[in-house]
């Protein structure tokens, strides 16, 4: 907290931000993360008890107050923001060229000492691109989020006494026999690479970075659901010390009240339950509708997210899962150690003679379930 006052106001907000997340971790150090939120609450006061004070000062000379014996003209020079800088044309050629190159000098020059941070910014306009990318994977979207560095413990309830009502006067109520597990999320690096054609050189800078942020973010996110459905598919169905429980029901036929009977196997706390399934699973559902006439929503108005790495209903085999309902924000969790934003290699040598770039994109990721009976598997 000793460098508070050389950060500037956009760092101080964006550090309490963090701070609103981070005391969500079972292992938070509450009392530090307080500390440090109440001095960054005092800077932030400072800046604008200051500021107040210089326009009393500025509205003081603009009326005539306070003896003036000369106006000597200044000329005001106006240093632009970081927001200003990370917007300019200059930047994002610049920014362009950094991820064609991975030379950031150019990058540097432009932006101010305090500013970098040790890294390199983004444009401003690529977190709309790469928060855009994010959204169009269904599932992926839908996951609870994380940004804490290193493994992340999740610990999760086993089993537990409920509440009970006591008696003013009566007998003391005996202890809760509560027994805990407890989820560890190691990041892994998923990587996607493409091939274009070197055309691709050619885009204009703007054009050029938001083709590649909105591509292999959207190709990564994608890699990310499949792998929570692998999590997912891979749990009990009794929760052990490492791994929730996810529950299960085996049906060997599509029914119209195959979804309601998953619903009914998960926790209260899944309010936000989400169907998962092959688009041709789908379809087996829609002919069943069809063939009852319409008679009920085999789906139960819940929002019905495609993934084709579930195996389809047609081609699963015994004991395969066809389809998952559950709540993805309550329980599964993505922790991403150095934040959302796809990290770029590109390379425009090795596949010169077929007229190609390759690009690859990278992004340290930790998945898991971390809640039980959040999710029920359907399987054949």
């Amino acid at each position: 907290m000793d460098n508070l006052k050389e950060m500037e106001v956009e760092l101080l907000e964006a550090r309490k931000a963090e701070i609103a997340n981070e005391i969500e971790a079972p292992d938070a150090d509450l009392d530090a993360l307080k500390e440090e939120a109440r001095a960054i609450k005092e800077e932030l006061e400072s800046r604008k008890a200051e500021e107040a004070k210089k326009v009393e000062i500025r509205n003081a000379v603009a009326t005539g107050q306070g003896e003036t014996k000369e106006k000597i003209p200044t000329e005001e020079r106006k240093v632009p923001t970081m927001e200003e800088i990370r917007n300019s044309k200059e930047y994002i050629e610049a920014y362009a060229n950094y991820v064609k190159t991975e030379k950031d000098a150019e990058c540097r020059a432009l932006l101010s000492e305090n500013a970098t941070n040790g890294t390199v910014p983004v444009p401003e306009f690529v977190y709309d691109v790469v928060k855009t990318a994010w959204e169009r994977e269904g599932i992926t979207s839908r996951i609870r989020k994380a940004y804490l560095k290193g493994n992340l413990k999740v610990g999760f309830e086993i089993s537990a006494d409920g509440a009970v009502i006591h008696t003013e006067g009566g007998d003391a109520i005996n202890p809760e026999n509560l027994v805990l597990g407890v989820v560890e999320l190691v990041p892994q690096t998923i990587k996607k690479a493409v091939q274009l054609s070197d055309e691709i050189l050619d885009m204009r800078a703007e054009d050029f970075l938001r083709y590649i942020y909105d591509e292999l973010t959207y190709r990564i996110a994608k890699k990310i659901a499949d792998e929570m459905i692998v999590k997912i598919e891979a749990c009990g169905t009794v929760s052990t010390t490492t791994c929730p429980s996810v529950a299960k029901i085996t049906s060997t036929t599509v029914s119209l009240g195959l979804i309601a009977s998953a619903l009914a196997q998960l926790s209260d706390e899944a309010a936000n339950p989400v169907i998962m399934m092959n688009k041709q699973t789908y379809a087996n559902f829609k002919a069943a509708q069809y063939a009852a006439n319409f008679a009920a929503d085999p789906f139960e108005g819940l929002p019905v997210l495609f993934n084709n790495s579930i195996t389809a209903f047609s081609a699963a085999t015994t004991g395969v899962t066809y389809a998952i309902v559950g709540d993805l924000d309550h329980g599964a969790l993505a922790n991403f150690p150095n934040g959302d934003s796809i990290q770029f290699k590109f390379d425009d040598l090795s596949l010169k003679k077929q007229d190609l770039v390759e690009i690859l994109g990278r992004e340290p990721v930790a998945l898991g379930v971390v809640a039980p009976q959040a999710f029920c598997k359907i399987v054949k």
